[in-house]
């Protein structure tokens, strides 16, 4: 049995915190909202954002951050992701040399276009920082559904004691060296879920889906490679995967969000309505940045950062998307002729 602290109590932290407990390992549960540790404490749920999942009695659940990270045989980093660093910042004094921290959310720094992974090595670097991501609703995990991810680590070593530790009948954990190909894949399937959500709400069909995720992932992928990444990871659980899950789900915040601008909401009206954090709203100028960074083409990605902060039109947005200038679909495919 491993002691654990998790950092955020939200969907994913409550999932993730209920999972490991159930795994037979003592798990600690840290919030930075007094009235969220209260009602966590006093319910045993999280009625808001999870509720129907229940809290064993015997997991504590505290505000007090050196309680959760000291003497823990790894953490669990669940905080949003614009809220990464300075969770990290205030977590180092406490962090001992080589202890594990697997961060779980999806996200680039706008400011900086770093990785979460790659923000938790420059303010803790002491850890050994490790990423789980994939096609992986906290509601369905939650309530037992069978799910896969990926654990991305710069060991085997590490990645494989991970492994150990999330894996159940019901929980999948593959593992994987591409830590950053991983991050990539979460962060931006975030800004293309946005489109996906954008065109549900203007009302277009199946066919429109299916377009904005296939190049969806040809967009990721470009940048994802040119960057370093793995063309693999991009194909798997942490690419095309974890983008038709967020892409298609009723429980996607970033689709929901993109549905409620298409019917015509702005961005701030959409946000408050979700009600959670919208991942891909953080992420969308990182993704533009890193595309002109790396001389990548992301048309859908450029498209969606005029909706969101240039005030374009949801339905002239497609309509530009629609009439760009012919191409092949692969430009790596070559004629016989």
């Amino acid at each position: 049995m491993a002691k654990v602290g998790v950092l955020g109590a939200g969907s994913w932290g409550t999932a993730l915190s209920v999972l490991l407990h159930e795994n037979g390992h003592h798990v600690t549960i840290w919030s930075i909202d007094e009235d969220e540790v209260r009602m966590l404490d006093e319910k045993r749920e999280h009625e808001s954002k999870l509720p129907g999942v229940k809290l064993s009695e015997d997991m504590v659940i505290t505000g007090n951050m050196e309680e959760t990270v000291r003497d823990k045989d790894f953490l669990v980093l669940a905080v949003p992701s614009p809220f990464t660093r300075a969770t990290a910042r205030k977590m180092r004094p406490y962090v001992a040399e080589g202890q594990i921290i697997v961060d779980v959310a999806k996200g680039i720094e706008e400011s900086t276009l770093m990785t979460l992974s790659r923000q938790i090595e420059e303010e803790i670097p002491q850890a050994d920082v490790a990423v789980l991501s994939g096609p992986s609703h906290a509601e369905e995990v939650g309530r037992k559904l069978p799910t896969t991810c990926v654990i991305g680590a710069k060991t085997k070593k590490t990645a494989e004691y991970l492994q150990s530790m999330f894996i159940s009948p019901v929980f999948r954990v593959y593992t994987s060296p591409d830590i950053l190909g991983i991050e990539l894949g979460g962060s931006l399937k975030n800004v293309i879920a946005l489109a996906a959500g954008i065109a549900d709400g203007l009302g277009y069909g199946d066919n429109t889906k299916a377009a904005l995720i296939t190049r969806g992932i040809a967009e990721i992928a470009r940048l994802g490679v040119k960057m370093g990444g793995k063309i693999e990871s991009f194909t798997g659980l942490t690419g095309i995967g974890d983008l038709i899950v967020t892409c298609a789900s009723a429980h996607s915040r970033n689709r929901k969000a993109g549905y409620l601008i298409g019917q015509g909401k702005s961005m701030q009206e959409a946000m408050d309505e979700v009600k959670m954090v919208v991942e891909g709203v953080y992420s969308a100028k990182a993704a533009a940045k890193l595309a002109e960074k790396y001389g990548v083409s992301m048309p859908i990605v450029e498209e969606v950062n005029k909706v969101l902060f240039e005030g374009k039109s949801p339905s002239q947005a497609v309509d530009d998307l629609m009439q760009r200038e012919s191409r092949s679909e692969n430009l790596a495919l070559e004629w016989d002729e």
